[in-house]
């Protein structure tokens, strides 16, 4: 309590991560990347679960529209019941059942459906929206975060390279 009334913190103070949400645009792909990033804290998701639902879907309809010029599918997406499918969640479980190979090699679809609160039957249905809306994002996702870590190393590589000619030139001149 004193340190909150030297600080003068009150309940009243904004949510930083729902106006960092609110603020995010997608411009280019390290836009995608960095709301991708935020949902490997399942906490994080759990806590925010509407406004990343809402900045899900604005990622995938950036990502299809303007980055691979797929203009045919709809956002947001709806069963022929009139169910809407929230993409964020069939994200997060085909990702907890360890992706989308995984769920097809186990023949998991009719689960994700069900995990989801709509029908077994529906899972077919799933797994072609999740190859139509999320599949070369998720795709293009890892290879990027693949790039990045190998530029990484690369540049960690140089960076040791050239310290050590640095020591050999210090030796020779000493």
């Amino acid at each position: 309590m004193i340190i909150s009334k030297k600080l003068n913190l009150t309940s009243n103070e904004p949510d930083w991560n729902i106006m960092i949400l609110q603020a995010m645009k997608f411009n280019e792909f390290q836009d995608c990347k960095a709301l991708l990033d935020m949902l490997e804290d399942s906490v994080y998701v759990m806590k925010y679960k509407y406004d990343l639902e809402v900045k899900f879907e604005e990622m995938i309809d950036w990502f299809l529209r303007i980055r691979m010029g797929i203009t045919t599918r709809p956002i947001p997406v709806y069963m022929s019941n009139n169910k809407k499918v929230n993409l964020l969640e069939l994200y997060m479980i085909v990702k907890r059942e360890g992706g989308h190979r995984n769920v097809t090699s186990n023949n998991l679809w009719a689960m994700v459906s069900k995990d989801m609160g709509h029908d077994y039957r529906d899972g077919d249905y799933m797994r072609i929206l999740y190859a139509m809306y999320l599949d070369v994002l998720i795709y293009y996702y890892k290879f990027k975060s693949l790039q990045g870590d190998v530029r990484e190393r690369e540049g960690q590589a140089q960076g040791y390279a050239g310290t050590e000619d640095k020591l050999l030139m210090k030796e020779e001149e000493q």
